[in-house]
């Protein structure tokens, strides 16, 4: 039985770094306060002067994954691009990342589910690879979040930063396969997290990203252990199996209630929140590129890929690396 392998990863961040001391001059805030609270000291911010876009950085990170797989562009057969911050809403981004890379032959198009996007495009890419309409795909996070915050709200200006990643996955015969793959959505509560399009009733919108932090926080660290605990019961594995646990990167004091859930050491639970702070979408495959090129993923680990976002949505992958 087929299955697909990640045989790539790559991430590209905007050049220029937005300290918490910056954030001091904009908003009644510290840089002490915000550490206790997120654990987030910078993030990095897309400067659309120097061409830093949703898409420039997506493209970047996709070429670095199929540099990192030692394939080529034109081998790509599926692009898909997870974001919730595009320039345009047409093209879609995952079209300008074809033409960026080279990728004449690759089927492509965006999906949304915010801060699980990249999970639902790993899902949906797996379907895709499973049923064998293509062998392989490029799944890519990318968002540029600064232009969706409201730097004059400090309950969300705090939070968020801008960057991409990307893995290139292939289908093979049960080496590096995938155990479970868990998916949900609740969006009777979905406006505890939102940001509004432009509409017809309203001359002057409010268009920033609007989120009840307490609201947030509860649903993730109740729904990402149970959505982790049930992708462990499909896989018939325990915590104890688990080498590592690749998780959203939103908050330090929700990693640190999941691995008091789960009964994990947060040694297995790597984090670069402190200089990345919320990248969304991008979040994960980011995370997933500097563990890969840091040495800290080995062939044959078994390793968890779990995140929420607005919605509400949450996910959860098993796979060995």
């Amino acid at each position: 039985m087929s299955t697909i392998q990640i045989l790539g990863t790559g991430s590209a961040l905007p050049e220029q770094i937005r300290t918490n001391g910056d954030i001091e001059k904009l908003v009644d805030t510290s840089d002490a306060w915000i550490q206790e609270r997120t654990g987030i000291k910078d993030r990095r911010i897309a400067d659309g002067a120097a061409g830093e876009s949703v898409a420039s950085l997506a493209a970047k990170a996709a070429a670095r994954a199929l540099e990192n797989a030692g394939k080529h562009p034109e081998e790509v057969d599926l692009i898909l691009v997870a974001t919730c911050s595009p320039e345009y809403l047409l093209p879609c981004c995952a079209c300008q990342v074809q033409a960026e890379i080279g990728a004449k032959k690759a089927v492509a198009f965006d999906l949304n589910a915010a801060c699980s996007g990249f999970l639902f495009g790993l899902q949906t890419a797996y379907c895709y690879l499973q049923s064998g309409i293509y062998k392989n795909a490029l799944i890519i996070g990318s968002e540029v979040l600064s232009k969706l915050v409201d730097w004059e709200d400090r309950g969300t200006c705090i939070l968020f930063g801008d960057g991409a990643g990307a893995v290139y996955v292939e289908t093979v015969e049960e080496n590096g396969r995938v155990w479970s793959m868990v998916q949900g959505s609740n969006g009777a509560k979905g406006m505890i997290l939102s940001c509004k399009e432009r509409d017809l009733t309203t001359p002057t919108p409010d268009l920033f990203i609007r989120m009840n932090g307490q609201e947030v926080y509860k649903f993730a660290t109740r729904q990402v252990p149970l959505c982790i605990e049930e992708a462990l019961q499909q896989a018939n594995l325990t915590v104890e199996n688990i080498d590592l646990f690749l998780l959203h990167q939103a908050n330090v004091r929700i990693l640190e209630s999941i691995a008091h859930r789960l009964k994990v050491s947060m040694e297995k639970i790597p984090k670069n929140l402190e200089t990345r702070g919320n990248m969304s979408s991008a979040a994960i495959p980011v995370l997933l590129d500097e563990c890969n090129r840091a040495g800290k993923l080995h062939r044959g680990d078994t390793i968890v890929l779990s995140g929420f976002g607005a919605g509400l949505t949450y996910g959860a992958c098993i796979m060995t690396w």
